[in-house]
């Protein structure tokens, strides 16, 4: 039975729902620290986030045990920080996923668990809070709750301007999100200006050419090509490809020499992976997808391009062990050269990429 009885309630204390914060009458029977004000919430709750964390919740939400000593005692403390901030990164990569998978409302609940767990580590005005509040504020802009966006988004803004320590890549997530916001109203001038901004503070934490700015460089493409300047949207689509295929190949290419010096030390072969958490997977889903659907568009006059993000995608899912999907787009790719008539080096290279995939499908990852 899930149903709270407001008599079994200890008298002052007030039970409040995991996800609105409104009074609770449903509690999770596999936890039972974890309260809701109905069913809707509860189910919402589950799916997004709870089933994942349930049982890690009980020794954070419970009265700590008696120590014998003040070391035990320290130590206790230290081990509950430790399954805090684990809880912390954990529901913001899965917030994350979601929004990077267009699943907004699913994103809403994992991403309020990460602000919780951070007020509760940092203290409500740190700047480490900022992050959970832009998760908030893109998965409001999802469901079209632009007034909320702004209210996270105005926290978030007022909590750096107070901060002294605040990173390069907060102020470049900050940006981001308010170089959104501005799309989603249609101020493309100050979309603009925020974007290079974002760029700008991504450039100074990570380079120029890292994948983690060139988050920035797609939105701003996205501006451009809805403006109809073609060729400004172009250039930055490029850019972008390039940064994701160098990334992807300089993977390849380290797990390759490993694989190499495994199978000779121990007769195993490697595991292929991207060296990627799900998040940042999913985002470069979505980010190569939507250029290759804008490349499919002119793959008559520019093959090249289109043929070059087909490959990307391959390498992706080559990486993230999907095989069906690398041939997929492999195929693709070979496909376009032949109706293009390109080179028969470039239709040679393609080929390489789809032998990749024979070669693991005749000897199977152990």
């Amino acid at each position: 039975m899930d149903i709270i009885y407001p008599l079994a309630v200890p008298k002052g204390r007030r039970l409040c729902c995991e996800v609105c914060e409104a009074p609770a009458e449903r509690v999770c029977t596999a936890c039972t620290v974890t309260y809701y004000c109905g069913v809707v919430h509860q189910r919402a709750d589950w799916s997004s986030i709870h089933e994942k964390i349930c049982q890690l919740l009980i020794p954070l939400r419970t009265s700590m045990p008696f120590y014998n000593s003040e070391e035990e005692r320290q130590h206790g403390l230290q081990q509950l920080r430790q399954r805090q901030k684990h809880l912390i990164e954990f529901c913001y990569t899965v917030a994350q996923k979601y929004l990077f998978e267009g699943k907004h409302e699913a994103a809403v609940p994992a991403a309020l668990h990460s602000l919780r767990f951070r007020m509760n580590v940092h203290g409500l005005s740190s700047v480490e809070l900022v992050p959970a509040y832009l998760l908030l504020a893109e998965a409001s802009l999802g469901l079209g709750q632009i007034v909320q966006a702004e209210e996270y988004l105005s926290q978030a803004q007022w909590t750096v301007l107070k901060s002294t320590e605040c990173r390069y890549a907060t102020h470049s997530l900050l940006h981001r999100n308010l170089g959104l916001l501005y799309i989603a109203k249609e101020n493309y001038e100050e979309a603009r200006y925020h974007l290079a901004n974002d760029i700008y503070f991504a450039s100074c934490a990570f380079g120029t050419e890292d994948i983690r700015t060139s988050g920035g460089y797609f939105h701003l493409a996205n501006i451009f090509h809805g403006l109809k300047k073609l060729d400004l949207a172009d250039t930055l689509y490029t850019k972008v490809s390039a940064i994701w295929s160098k990334y992807l190949n300089d993977r390849y290419q380290v797990l390759s020499r490993a694989r190499i010096q495994q199978v000779d030390l121990l007769g195993k072969r490697f595991e292929t992976d991207t060296g990627l958490d799900e998040a940042q997977e999913a985002e470069a889903i979505q980010i190569l997808t939507s250029i290759w659907n804008i490349r499919e568009s002119t793959s008559n006059t520019a093959p090249q391009k289109t043929i070059f993000v087909l490959k990307t995608l391959f390498m992706l899912y080559y990486l993230m062990m999907n095989s069906s999907k690398a041939q997929e787009y492999a195929m693709r790719a070979f496909n376009l050269a032949k109706e293009q008539h390109l080179s028969v080096h470039e239709q040679n290279t393609i080929e390489e990429l789809l032998s990749l995939i024979s070669a693991e499908e005749a000897h199977p990852i152990t």
